[in-house]
């Protein structure tokens, strides 16, 4: 198991190696994540940590308590991570950008942008009927039925509906670059969500060959 930490989505931009290769990549920036509650199996059953991140100043009544109870100013994001050994960590600890470096392999969670209903051909790549004038099939999905058996339709066929707004994880993408004054690590490629939207970030819990 491996640690979890807070991170914003600044935006993309584009990162060039040594070795001139230029590569896409998605710039996080980790705010201070304080551990706020340990938990371990004798106490709760189950190791983890309770980690907060991104000041804030107006919270619920039990939620400025649990915070007041430690002494730790209230945060926008509170989430648990689940760890090997929680003994490792302690009420108050503070985990940063340093807790990666270049070259590492992490797995990036996020929440994909909700785009609405969608038709199938947006929603599911369907190529779609004839584009001629007489055709009066464009953008269907076409039959997704029977006649008299089984006489409907059957589960798991796609359909038009919701698309985006899902929680989605990419994983085993390479840390380029860790810029420890602007907190900001630098991993390779896409990760889901909008620009400023909050995302987990860890370390890859699979080994992940390089192509």
């Amino acid at each position: 198991m491996s640690v979890s930490l807070i991170a914003k989505k600044v935006g993309m931009t584009q990162f060039i190696k040594e070795t001139g290769e230029i590569f896409a990549c998605t710039a996080l920036q980790i705010e201070e994540c304080v551990v706020v509650q340990v938990k371990s199996k004798e106490s709760d059953g189950y190791e983890a940590i309770q980690i907060g991140s991104i000041a804030k100043k107006k919270q619920s009544k039990p939620l400025a308590g649990h915070y007041a109870k430690r002494n730790i100013e209230p945060k926008v994001k509170l989430f648990e991570s689940r760890v090997e050994s929680s003994s490792e960590y302690k009420e108050g600890d503070v985990l940063n950008a340093d807790f990666f470096k270049d070259g590492d392999k992490v797995d990036v969670t996020g929440r994909s942008k909700g785009k609405g209903y969608q038709g199938v051909m947006k929603r599911f790549n369907f190529k779609g009927g004839p584009a001629a004038h007489g055709s009066g099939f464009h953008r269907h999905g076409g039959s997704t039925g029977m006649r008299s058996t089984p006489g409907r339709c059957l589960k798991q066929t796609k359909q038009p509906g919701h698309m985006g707004d899902q929680k989605i994880t990419v994983e085993g993408l390479e840390v380029l670059s860790v810029d420890l004054d602007n907190k900001v690590v630098l991993v390779k490629g896409s990760v889901p969500g909008s620009k400023t939207g909050l995302v987990t970030i860890r370390k890859s819990v699979k080994k992940h060959v390089e192509q």
